[in-house]
């Protein structure tokens, strides 16, 4: 078996982006949920788990990555905004989450990412430690009782969960098969001994 570069900061993801976002949300359990510098590391860490879904996509196929993907695309911009929006917040500004019209759009963007933390649960089973899956559902369905009630306690609690179930999931992670012999070379036939090419 190989690993490439890509390889490497696939799987690499699934143990930084959940610890940068357990940071996340340590300092907005301490200092605030409208503190800049908790958004700051949020957004980081959201864009990290944008990289974790690539690595979930890979290790599914068929019509369950594809909605995988999908799915991941919407919730990786929901929860960027939601880092973004804390920031604004944090500078006097109006709160998306506390708006009408146009703005109400974060909220269901919002709620797919804990979807695609789902999703990748459904396409790890078989593929994963059956307690690592059960502890990404798990903490998935607990993320926006979390993160929506602002319960700071109940949101660290689910980043280390996810810190432990992905990290488990990037000790097994599969990679690349090394490339084959070369077919052309295999299909040569050798004489046997004693006879002539012919």
């Amino acid at each position: 078996m190989t690993s490439t570069p890509l390889d490497r900061l696939l799987t690499g993801s699934l143990f930084v982006a959940p610890a940068v976002y357990l940071t996340a949300d340590l300092l907005y359990a301490t200092r605030g949920w409208d503190d800049p510098t908790a958004a700051v590391v949020h957004v980081l860490g959201a864009v990290g788990y944008t990289i974790v879904l690539v690595r979930l996509v890979t290790l599914g196929d068929g019509v369950l990555a594809a909605v995988l993907l999908v799915v991941g695309a919407f919730g990786a911009a929901g929860d960027v905004a939601y880092g973004f929006n804390t920031i604004h917040v944090s500078l006097g500004d109006t709160d998306l989450v506390d708006a009408t019209g146009a703005a109400t759009l974060i909220k269901p963007l919002g709620l797919c990412f804990p979807l695609t933390l789902l999703l990748g649960a459904v396409v790890l089973r078989g593929k994963a430690p059956t307690w690592a899956v059960t502890l990404l559902a798990v903490s998935a369905l607990a993320w926006p009782v979390a993160h929506i009630g602002n319960i700071g306690w109940l949101a660290v609690a689910v980043n280390a969960a996810l810190v432990t179930a992905l990290g488990a999931v990037a000790l097994q992670s599969p990679t690349r098969p090394a490339a084959s012999a070369s077919p052309s070379a295999a299909a040569i036939p050798t004489a046997e001994p004693g006879r002539s090419g012919r």
